[in-house]
């Protein structure tokens, strides 16, 4: 399974988060995790709205990491970010001809579910522990 680029974008925006409590500026964060500034800030309003980011308006503004999320399960993150989609689309433009009798789309559907529960016992905190934290503060 692949993530979308907008999930794993989000992914590193909360570890980066989790490191400190400091503000964090959008320019800061695309620039440290090279992302595009627009991306970037599409990114961080869906993080807002999920609970996971607190946004301070202002010229020293900025974003920081919600007091719940450092708790928050990778795995109902991704969850949401991905959405409902599968990892193989048979109903889609055109309708796969097996689709009526398919045993791999189901079978595709577990695998998918065990990739996230795979996730679910993981925090953000978790993400940020050594060595990752100190890679994490030099950016």
């Amino acid at each position: 399974m692949r993530l979308n680029r907008s999930t794993d974008i989000s992914l590193r925006i909360l570890m980066l988060g989790a490191v400190g409590d400091e503000l964090l500026t959008i320019d800061h964060l695309a620039e440290s995790l090279n992302v595009p500034r627009h991306h970037l800030a599409k990114v961080v309003q869906r993080l807002q709205h999920m609970g996971l980011l607190e946004t301070v308006r202002g010229r020293n503004g900025g974003v920081r990491l919600a007091t719940a999320a450092r708790d928050a399960s990778i795995g109902a993150v991704v969850r949401e970010l991905e959405g409902g989609t599968e990892v193989v689309d048979c109903e889609g433009e055109t309708v796969c001809p097996l689709s009526r009798g398919c045993r791999l789309r189901g079978a595709l559907r577990r695998a998918q579910e065990a990739f996230y529960a795979a996730l679910d016992d993981i925090t953000v905190g978790h993400l940020t522990e050594p060595p990752t934290r100190q890679i994490l503060l030099s950016l």
